[in-house]
């Protein structure tokens, strides 16, 4: 058991030291929208999900409605569910519904791909392993980041704030280059999000935040059907 939670943690250290970076710059537009260091820790603590949280903070800044808040959170992050649907297909048999529910905690994009690798199955200990590494490293970057926002000047602190959009771009790129089904989809969300910021302004930030991912999604789909050869593999 030791030995499979020490594997864990050395599996979740390079994790752990991109999320230090990545929510260094949540943490500044955490300060930025009004929230406390306090407060841009627990909300870390208690989500470690950068886009949702980014979304929901400048939903939180705007005092938007519960509605659009939960929403904007479903639309963003009903991935992890699929995640998490997948990974039971590779869980150990020690992993009982209390070990699930607890580790459902910890899915990320990137705890899933690397226990997604994995050839054996995953057990408890280890998936807890990596889960509080790279909680630790989100967390961490998040206080730091929130401090630094309250003492850093106006200029420096905006441009770090760029940080968690550049893994946003990081992430959508290399698939787009590859994938025209994924650049139509980016596109289309990008030309929707700009028409929603100058030009249809009564919409609120998270609602076009949904219009926009539920239509790029749909129009992907129907652009780019996938066959079903493609459907078999």
């Amino acid at each position: 058991m030791r030995s499979a939670f020490s594997r864990g943690m050395s599996h979740g250290i390079p994790i752990c030291l991109g999320y230090l970076s990545v929510s260094f710059g949540f943490g500044i537009i955490a300060v930025k929208s009004g929230l406390s260091v306090f407060q841009a820790a627990a909300v870390s603590a208690t989500n470690l999900t950068s886009a949702g949280q980014a979304a929901g903070v400048d939903i939180i800044s705007r005092c938007g409605a519960i509605i659009e808040m939960i929403l904007v959170q479903l639309t963003i992050n009903i991935r992890y569910s699929l995640m998490g649907l997948s990974l039971t297909q590779k869980l150990d048999k020690s992993f009982t519904l209390p070990h699930r529910l607890a580790a459902s905690y910890g899915i990320t994009d990137e705890i899933f791909a690397v226990c997604s690798a994995q050839k054996e199955p995953i057990t408890p200990p280890y998936m807890y392993g990596m889960i509080l590494v790279a909680f630790l490293g989100w967390v961490t970057g998040t206080v730091l980041g929130a401090a630094a926002g309250q003492l850093l000047p106006e200029s420096v602190s905006s441009a770090m704030g760029l940080v968690l959009y550049g893994m946003f771009l990081a992430i959508i790129v290399p698939p787009a280059k590859k994938e025209r089904s994924v650049l139509a989809a980016v596109i289309i969300a990008a030309v929707l999000s700009i028409l929603f910021r100058y030009v249809l302004t009564m919409v609120s930030g998270g609602f076009a935040i949904i219009i926009s991912a539920v239509a790029a999604s749909a129009a992907a789909a129907v652009l780019f059907p996938l066959r079903d050869e493609e459907a078999a593999e």
